[in-house]
């Protein structure tokens, strides 16, 4: 019996590769000769990169790089097993939490150092991106990776703007003519869940901005900064961005690479599922195991056991979601491909003892599954 294991981390307590084995582990308690495939996955979020690593093969490259406020820091992205895709996290270079609290200021962080994992993987020979563009600290709509990139961003006395979205408003003329030439030569996904536009009510420094220091008059004024540059990218580019869905995703970075990058967005779990070829690895298979921290509502709107329920859907194979807990509107979720649910949680416990047993809890739920579906598949 083929069985694909494809669970999300469980955040806190497994990675995606770690969830795998245990569930592998429960399954050959019950079934000892099945041919389990493991398939860790995300949803376009933190641990992307891991999880396609682990799933694709591959390695680790890390590059010291301008973070948010220009400081230097280490940051990593995965190159694939072809040696030449990189999937590169926001977050490691252009990430909140690499901002103290009291130092947060939406009108000052850059994503240049994004921009500098971007030109390092080219250096590299990578000619395929897999960007995320989760846990951003910055709302500069992209301008930092690309002056990081070769692209000019000048004020009325010819000279280069400072970094910030805050400084967008005095940009006189965008000069694309340094921009890297390979750029022109690769290809760019993004993991992007979110549809708002660059600005308005909707934008991303109004509905983004707070959650990264941003005070009521730095929205407003962030707001006109990069309606100015949503202009300047569209007379540039010829790429209309002002009112793109998603690009006001990751304070307008999605903006930036639609215009300049040529990128495509996708919503995460679809971009994971295509990286990583689930669709062709859940043929042929008996039953799809998935699993995540917590199943609720919020599943269905994206999250790594929607994706694989649909894929396996689509190929005629039952799938069964093991969560750490569970949460209302589940239900959702049936009809979707998810045949059930089940809670890892054994007994009445505390958060941290259900954490701190993880492996041994999945386990123990992996095999009580497959138990029971082998016994109805014999009866």
């Amino acid at each position: 019996m083929k069985i694909v294991v494809a669970p999300d981390s469980y955040k806190g307590s497994l990675s995606a590769i770690e969830a795998c084995r245990a569930m592998e582990e429960g399954i050959r308690r019950a079934l000892p000769d099945a041919d389990v495939v493991r398939v860790p996955m995300a949803d376009g979020g933190e641990g992307t990169a891991q999880s396609l690593v682990d799933a694709m093969g591959g390695h680790f490259r890390q590059a010291d790089v301008a973070g948010p406020l220009g400081e230097p820091v280490r940051a990593r992205y995965g190159v694939l097993a072809d040696g030449t895709t990189a999937v590169i996290e926001m977050a490691e270079a252009s990430g909140l939490t690499l901002v103290p609290e009291a130092e947060r200021d939406p009108m000052r962080t850059t994503t240049f150092g994004t921009g500098q994992l971007i030109a390092d993987a080219l250096d590299r020979g990578c000619r395929r991106f897999i960007l995320c563009l989760g846990g951003s600290a910055t709302n500069d709509g992209g301008a930092g990776m690309a002056q990081a990139l070769g692209v000019k961003l000048l004020d009325e006395d010819g000279k280069e703007l400072p970094p910030g979205g805050g400084h967008l408003d005095r940009l006189h003329r965008l000069n694309a003519g340094g921009i890297d030439p390979r750029i022109r030569e690769s290809v760019f996904s993004v993991a992007c869940d979110v549809d708002n536009p660059l600005c308005g009510p909707r934008g991303a420094s109004r509905v983004f901005g707070p959650q990264k220091g941003a005070t009521p008059e730095m929205v407003e004024a962030l707001d006109r900064c990069l309606a100015h540059w949503g202009r300047m990218l569209e007379r540039e580019f010829g790429v209309p961005v002002l009112e793109a869905p998603g690009a006001g995703a990751a304070g307008g970075m999605g903006a930036a690479i639609l215009a300049i990058l040529g990128g495509k967005l996708q919503r995460g779990v679809e971009l994971v599922v295509e990286a990583s070829r689930l669709s062709e690895k859940v043929r042929g298979a008996s039953l799809v195991l998935t699993g995540e921290g917590r199943s609720d509502f919020q599943t269905e709107m994206g999250k790594t056991p929607y994706g694989v329920a649909v894929t396996a859907r689509a190929a005629g194979v039952p799938v069964v979601l093991i969560s750490g807990s569970i949460g209302p509107g589940i239900e959702a979720l049936y009809k979707h491909g998810v045949t059930s649910v089940f809670s890892m949680a054994s007994g009445p416990m505390t958060l941290q003892e259900a954490m701190s047993g993880a492996d041994r809890l999945l386990a123990d739920s992996a095999e009580r599954v497959v138990r029971l579906f082998a016994a109805a598949r014999r009866g």
